[in-house]
């Protein structure tokens, strides 16, 4: 198990630095500001290396014992077929509805936005946006999924997977890589790819509340979610009448009234 941990860690680490180089050399969008990008990307990080730090200590044992819990007591549907194919692709399904769901609920739920607005104040799209999220966010993240995985009997092999595809894509749509628009029309209609998340990340309101898929692309259209609006070079990112903060006061924004 820990194996497989590590494996999905270092396959993650090598995609996202990869991205990271190559939206450097081949960016969509040019950079407005090559200052707030250096700070940013600190400020990016800095969040990132906490979520590093309490993922093994509170994220991971929540997610273990929910699998341990769900595969030992679970409604035990799945019998022995804990890693056939078909069934870890019905997982990926149910756990990417899931996570379609609960980021919908951040948006509408006033206590969540509170934890996920502080991914929505980066004022910029690149791969280290994808990593920019409040620990409360995950911590609250794993909990409910571990009630997911509990009632399904979801097995670790499919968690795993999962998380390094969702990883994956989250990184590749924030990043500000240049794809040729023909391979991006494909793409995008099976997952979620940059012209599609970047307009989730649009100041205007419509648009912000709107296209919340993480890997597949077809729950919003599905749930009719789905922005019309197009990605633009001068498409405007963050929250509107919001500045981004300094890191402290995104580490404790959640915390604070007002």
């Amino acid at each position: 198990m820990s194996e497989l941990v590590g494996y999905k860690s270092i396959l993650v680490a090598l995609v996202l630095t990869g991205l990271f180089v190559a939206e450097h050399y081949l960016p969509a969008v040019n950079v407005p500001n090559t200052g707030m990008l250096r700070g940013r990307i600190v400020k990016n990080l800095s969040l990132w290396i906490i979520n590093s730090l309490a993922s093994p200590v509170i994220i991971l044992p929540i997610t273990f014992y929910a699998v341990h819990y769900g595969v030992s007591y679970g409604i035990g549907w799945r019998s022995d077929h804990q890693e056939n194919w078909v069934f870890i692709l019905f997982d990926l399904l149910i756990l990417d509805l899931w996570i379609y769901w609960w980021h919908r609920a951040n948006h509408r739920i006033a206590f969540l936005w509170r934890f996920h607005r502080v991914h929505h104040l980066d004022q910029w799209l690149d791969v280290t946006s994808s990593v920019r999220f409040h620990f409360g966010e995950l911590v609250l993240s794993a909990l409910v999924r571990a009630v997911v995985i509990s009632c399904l009997g979801i097995p670790i092999i499919s968690v795993i997977i999962f998380e390094a595809l969702v990883l994956v894509n989250t990184g590749f749509h924030h990043s500000n890589v240049k794809i040729p628009k023909r391979i991006e029309e494909v793409l995008s209609r099976v997952i979620v790819t940059p012209s599609i998340h970047w307009v989730h990340h649009h100041v205007v309101q419509s648009d912000t509340d709107s296209n919340y898929g993480a890997l597949f692309s077809f729950w919003d259209r599905l749930f009719g979610s789905r922005s019309k609006s197009q990605r633009t070079s001068d498409m405007e990112i963050g929250l509107k009448g919001c500045a981004d903060m300094r890191f402290l006061e995104l580490v404790t924004s959640p915390f604070r009234r007002g």
